[in-house]
C-alpha cells in the first residue's frame, strides 16, 4: 500500500498538469478530496484503534484479556509496569482462553494473554479485517499442576494413570477438576496433550469456577485431583500461596527423562521440559503501532518483566539460566 507521503507528492505532480485545463482553485480542492479519502482509508485499515496523543508505550488506558490461570504473575507484571510509568493504566479481566481469544476481535480488547499463538484460519481472519495480522511472542513457560489433598497418601503419578482418571479408564475412585466452567487452556491442553483427543469420562470430570476454587474443593475432597497452573501455588514467597499449601499438596509425576524418577513442577523441571506438563505463555497483540500495548508487551519480554516470571517459578522465554552442578558436604 502507498503510504500517504509518497501519494501527496504523486498527486502534486500531477495537479500541476491539471492545472493548464481546470484552474488552480478546483485542482486544489479536488486533491484535497483525494487526501482526505486515502487517509480515511489508511486509518480504516490500521485496525481497531487510532492513536492519540496520550497513547504512547508509557502512557495511556488499554483493556486487556488474560488467561484466569494466570492471574497471579500478570496481577504483578501490571503492578510493576503502573508503579514505572504512572501515566499508564492497564484494565486486565481474567477469563477462560476461549473467551480471550473471542474479545480479541472486540474493539475494546487490544491484547490478550493466552497459552497459544493464533491459528492460520484465525490469522487469516485479522489479515482479512485489518489489513494486517496481530503480533504474537512467547514471554514464559509454564507448567500445569496436579494437586491433591493435604491428606493424601499418594502423591506421585504416571502419565497412564492420570490418563486413566480423566478418560475413566482406571476404575479408580479419584475424580479430576479444572479450572472453569466452559473452555479453559488447562481443559484445552488436557484433551489435545494428556488424552490426545480422546474424550473426558464426565462422571470422573468436571469443572468449577477458577483456580481457587480448584484448591478449595481439592481441600475438601480427599478422591479429588486438581489442575492449575503453577502461577497459583508454585511461589513459596507469597503468603497467599503459602497458605494454600497448607490446604493441598503438589503431586510428583513422571519424568520424561531417561532416568526412572518422579519431579515436580520446579522451574529447572519446567526449562528442560523434565515435567510432562509445559506450556508457553504468549501476548497477542491487536496493534500496530508503537502505543501501550506494545509498550506493556516489550516490559513482559524485557529484563523486569522476565524477572517477575521467574520469581512467580515459571521459567521466563527470554532469559537465559546456567544450570551448575553442585555438591554438599
Amino acid at each position: 500500500m502507498e503510504d500517504l507521503q509518497g501519494y501527496q507528492k504523486r498527486l502534486f505532480q500531477g495537479k500541476m498538469k491539471i492545472n493548464k485545463n481546470i484552474g488552480y482553485k478546483n485542482t486544489f480542492a479536488l486533491s484535497s478530496l483525494m487526501v482526505l479519502t486515502l487517509a480515511c482509508f489508511l486509518v480504516g485499515c490500521s485496525g481497531q484503534h487510532e492513536r492519540t496523543d496520550m497513547d504512547t508505550p508509557k502512557s495511556g488506558r488499554i483493556n486487556i484479556s488474560v488467561d484466569e490461570s494466570f492471574k497471579p504473575v500478570i496481577d504483578s507484571e501490571i503492578e510493576v509496569f503502573e508503579a514505572l510509568f504512572p501515566l499508564a493504566k492497564i484494565n486486565a479481566t481474567y477469563k477462560p482462553e476461549a473467551a480471550c481469544l473471542k474479545d480479541l476481535r472486540s474493539d475494546s480488547t487490544r491484547m490478550i494473554i493466552v497459552t497459544r499463538e493464533l491459528t492460520n484460519d484465525e490469522e487469516k481472519f485479522y489479515k482479512d479485517s485489518f489489513r494486517f495480522v496481530p503480533a504474537s511472542d512467547k514471554v514464559a513457560n509454564d507448567a500445569i499442576s496436579i494437586i491433591v489433598n493435604a491428606k493424601a497418601v499418594d502423591t506421585t503419578f504416571t502419565m497412564e494413570k492420570i490418563r486413566g482418571i480423566l478418560s475413566g479408564s482406571t476404575g479408580d475412585k479419584q475424580i479430576a477438576v479444572f479450572d472453569g466452567l466452559s473452555e479453559t487452556s488447562s481443559i484445552r491442553y488436557a484433551i489435545d496433550s494428556i488424552l490426545r483427543g480422546k474424550p473426558f469420562d464426565p462422571k470422573k470430570v468436571f469443572a468449577v469456577k477458577s483456580s481457587q476454587d480448584v484448591i478449595n474443593y481439592v481441600s475438601n475432597n480427599d478422591n479429588a485431583i486438581g489442575f492449575v497452573g503453577v502461577s497459583w501455588i508454585g511461589n513459596k514467597e507469597d503468603t497467599a500461596q503459602l497458605s494454600f499449601l497448607k490446604k493441598v499438596k503438589i503431586a510428583a509425576l513422571e519424568c520424561t527423562c531417561p532416568e526412572k524418577t518422579f519431579v515436580k513442577p520446579y522451574q529447572v523441571n519446567i526449562m528442560l521440559k523434565r515435567y510432562p506438563l509445559v506450556r508457553g505463555l504468549y501476548y497477542i497483540l491487536k496493534e500496530n503501532y508503537e502505543g501501550l500495548g506494545a509498550g506493556f508487551a516489550n516490559f513482559l519480554s524485557y529484563e523486569k518483566g522476565q524477572l517477575i516470571f521467574r520469581r512467580a517459578y515459571l521459567h521466563p522465554a527470554k532469559m537465559s539460566f546456567n544450570i551448575r552442578s553442585a555438591t554438599m558436604n
